[in-house]
């Protein structure tokens, strides 16, 4: 509990008339948390207890600290200014009770060293030396910490924890957390022994000021004293003066009062004098409190600086600069205190030196009828007098110093301890619950917040399911795996996952197409996509493949004349039999015939017609609305089962829009973890307004991962088997 001066005192309020008990100070709470855990605090807690040397016991999982009973005693050659500032580590293995084995690091090669013998180290070296609990460490490897007594300190005050008990209350509870309880209990209770010392001697300053200023005017009125009974003694012995007849008692016991005013009046003038001179210095101190002039403004005023001098040299003593915001205020408060009290002592000595100019004139008077006196007599009196003026200040003051005396020693501390420092039963930290706990809402977290986030941002589609939430009126004819390579092509008779999509794809489209009955351009097929990129020529190649499987007649036609890609599908055929004239050529000369640039080619096992896009024009969209693109489809469209035709993309370009008119259907190509969103929004742009003849859709690239039930569950013939799967299908063989 954090006690005010009133409560802090209250073993001496048989003295609460004397002035120096007057002054009240109520210690903020928060503050003295402060002056607690201060800076100077934690190093005197680390120098008291040597917390700067630790000492470890090695065990099988972690180390345990050695605290009060360690096996060695270590002394250090150098300065302790010196030892604070080392950062320092060392091992030693105690191999019998005269030697042990030396090693700067762990992996260093071990230094035998006989106890009592000098160790050289970076810092003057240190002797180590055998403690009474040697014996249960031998055989055993110790580990030595030596730590800056900065950090240990800053480590200490960063462990300490101060916090009220209750709201706007003067209790706090004091806890630290370490893993030695004896080590905690000496740090908490050498934490408090610290601040009842700092807050007594804090309190003490004002008496021991004053009673330093007490002695100082002591020894010259003594003096004074001393001088005065001398003076006695020889004007006696000189004047053979033994008596003071009662001849004018009444005149000379007038002039006694006015002299004791006077003198009275002077001490007190002088007493402010040193008061103003001690006010006229820069420095901040407190000065005396109990030797004012009665003025309760000048008491006051003294009070109030004292207060202010004392809170600024607390926060000098716990760390806080010159510069500090605080104490630059309370220098400010200071200053302008000190003026206002230095115009009151002013005021004050004025009036002073007005009573004595007034005294001195009632003096005058009654001097010049004791003058009548003889001589001799009046001189005798007036020693007298001075001896019993100078008796009475000088009682006075023995007195005040008195006061000081018994305030020092009967001063207590502002804490009150209303609990001793105790251990908890069990552990209090590492929290297992807790760690259990946040380890399992951790590796819960940070997956799904992946997974959620990554979800949140992704864009693109990534399989069949995706394509259907985005677009909902057209149909989709199916998804094409993901394969390594991009100019896979399907072969004859294939079963791989690859060749079963197109086959899918190859049922659907001709469920799609029994629905519609078209009269015209039924079997022609406009192979496009949004942007470049999404496998329409993959796609169109393959799928002509796929329909020519079935012993039909197909031609694969290359309409993308801007960046034609079917000559990759070709890479496995000779290139002398690859023509390079094709449909380009034949829309810009009237007088060939379409069959002149089909040529047949065998692909994997597949025989397939195929008219490439010839030369790139330079004006692709003009060339492509020709007439003659009509009378090609008329042709084809009779000729073959089938006709591919592989477009350019619809959004980049308007190619595919420009002939659109002769296709009976439109396969419109996607990509998975390629195709936007929002691009899709394109697609459905061209499905309202019938821009695209029979428009269906296609998932390419789709991963193995989010493919459909059949490569999910290892239908296909080339689905690979996991290491497990493949023993346990062994041993059933």
């Amino acid at each position: 509990m954090i006690l005010d001066d009133a409560e802090s005192s209250s073993g001496i309020d048989v003295f609460k008339d004397l002035s120096i008990f007057s002054e009240k100070e109520e210690a903020a709470i928060e503050d003295e948390i402060q002056v607690i855990t201060s800076r100077s605090f934690m190093q005197n807690i680390v120098k008291t207890l040597k917390l700067n040397v630790q000492y470890f016991t090695k065990g099988r999982i972690y180390e345990s600290e050695l605290y009060k009973k360690p096996p060695i005693i270590i002394n250090f050659i150098a300065s302790d200014s010196v030892i604070n500032k080392v950062n320092f580590n060392f091992y030693i293995n105690i191999t019998s009770d005269s030697n042990f084995n030396y090693q700067v690091l762990e992996d260093d090669p071990p230094k035998k060293i006989i106890f009592g013998e000098n160790i050289p180290t970076f810092f003057n070296g240190m002797i180590i030396t055998p403690s009474p609990y040697l014996n249960n460490y031998i055989g055993k490897t110790i580990r030595v910490k030596i730590t800056p007594i900065e950090r240990v300190s800053a480590q200490l005050k960063n462990k300490i924890s101060i916090v009220p008990a209750a709201r706007s209350s003067k209790v706090l509870t004091v806890s630290i957390v370490d893993p030695v309880k004896e080590k905690a209990m000496d740090v908490l209770n050498h934490l408090i022994d610290e601040y009842n010392t700092s807050t007594l001697e804090k309190k003490n300053i004002k008496s021991i000021n004053t009673a330093k200023l007490i002695d100082d005017r002591v020894e010259l009125i003594a003096q004074d004293l001393v001088s005065v009974d001398s003076s006695i003694v020889r004007f006696k012995t000189g004047n053979k003066v033994t008596d003071v007849t009662s001849e004018a008692g009444m005149f000379l016991s007038s002039s006694a009062q006015n002299e004791q005013q006077l003198d009275a009046t002077r001490t007190q003038l002088r007493l402010l004098s040193s008061v103003s001179e001690s006010l006229t210095d820069d420095s901040y101190h407190s000065i005396p409190s109990n030797l004012g002039s009665g003025d309760p403004s000048i008491a006051a005023l003294t009070a109030k600086y004292n207060e202010l001098v004392q809170r600024r040299n607390a926060l000098l003593q716990n760390g806080a600069g010159k510069k500090n915001q605080m104490v630059a205020q309370f220098e400010k408060s200071i200053n302008s205190i000190k003026q206002d009290l230095k115009n009151s002592v002013e005021n004050s000595k004025k009036s002073f030196g007005i009573q004595i100019s007034s005294l001195e004139n009632q003096s005058s008077r009654i001097n010049s009828r004791i003058y009548s006196v003889p001589g001799q007599q009046s001189k005798l009196r007036s020693i007298e007098r001075k001896r019993g003026i100078k008796e009475s200040i000088y009682l006075y003051l023995l007195e005040k110093r008195e006061e000081a005396i018994i305030s020092q020693t009967a001063t207590s501390p502002n804490l009150k301890v209303i609990d001793r420092p105790y251990a908890l039963d069990g552990q209090v930290s590492p929290n297992a619950r807790m760690v259990y706990f946040g380890a399992l809402f951790i590796g819960l977290f940070i997956p799904f917040s992946i997974i959620y986030v990554s979800d949140l941002l992704d864009t693109k589609i990534h399989n069949k399911e995706d394509l259907e939430k985005e677009i909902r009126n057209i149909p989709i004819l199916g998804e094409i795996p993901e394969v390594k390579s991009k100019n896979v092509l399907v072969e004859r008779n294939d079963r791989s996952i690859l060749s079963e999509s197109f086959r899918i794809i190859r049922t659907n489209f001709e469920y799609i197409k029994r629905g519609r009955k078209l009269v015209n351009n039924k079997n022609i097929i406009f192979i496009t996509s949004t942007i470049n990129g999404e496998g329409k020529s993959f796609f169109s190649m393959n799928m002509a493949l796929t329909l020519a499987n079935t012993n039909k007649s197909v031609l694969l036609v290359g309409a993308d004349i801007r960046n034609p890609k079917l000559l990759l599908g070709l890479s496995s055929q000779n290139k002398n039999k690859i023509t390079k004239r094709g449909l380009t050529d034949y829309l810009v000369d009237e007088s060939v015939l379409p069959n002149d640039f089909i040529n047949t080619y065998e692909i994997k096992g597949n025989k397939l017609d195929i008219l490439l896009s010839g030369k790139v024009p330079p004006n692709p969209a003009e060339i492509l609305m020709s007439d003659r693109m009509k009378t090609l489809f008329d042709t084809v469209s009779k000729q073959y089962d089938y006709v591919i035709v592989d477009t350019a993309p619809a959004m980049l370009v308007t190619d595919t829009l420009l002939f659109s008119q002769n296709a009976g259907f439109t396969i419109y190509l996607t990509r998975a973890n390629y195709t936007e969103k929002r691009i899709l929004n394109f697609a459905k742009e061209l499905h309202s307004e019938n821009k695209l003849n029979g428009m269906m859709l296609v998932v390419n690239d789709v991963k193995k991962s989010n493919f459909g039930y059949g490569a999910k569950y290892g239908y296909y013939s080339d689905q690979k088997k996991g290491f497990l799967k493949q023993i346990f299908t062994n041993k059933s063989t």
